[in-house]
């Protein structure tokens, strides 16, 4: 996120304009006892977007945190008991990459004077 903001930062300022997006997680917006260290990144991701927000006058700046949402997650798991509880929660819980990206879309379409700071997207289902 941080190389992502350095990356557009100078062409974002020689502008006068800009919108970034960073996306977090709903675990940005709660804490989970197994997951300490992935809810403080994403906590981060809040934190300094909402600083490069009030930092940056002409800039805006939106925050998406998806809920449980359908990918290729679980095939990165190599515990097979593990790998099976998230194949089974996706298939029971969770919402297509196409809402988040609705959600973005959201996002970018609003006038250059609205800034949507932050949108949670999640199943219905979901805790």
């Amino acid at each position: 996120m941080l190389y992502g903001i350095a990356a557009v930062m100078p062409i974002m300022r020689k502008q006068g304009a800009g919108h970034i997006i960073n996306v977090a997680s709903v675990s940005a917006h709660r804490l989970d006892p197994t997951a300490a260290v992935y809810c403080a990144t994403k906590f981060a991701v809040r934190a300094l977007s909402e600083g490069l927000r009030q930092e940056s006058g002409n800039l805006r700046v939106t925050v998406v945190s998806p809920g449980l949402t359908r990918s290729e997650l679980a095939e990165g798991i190599s515990d097979a008991q593990v790998k099976a509880g998230v194949r089974e929660m996706m298939d029971q819980a969770s919402i297509p990459a196409s809402a988040i990206a609705e959600a973005v879309g959201y996002a970018i379409s609003q006038p250059a004077n609205v800034d949507v700071n932050e949108i949670i997207v999640r199943p219905t289902a979901q805790g």
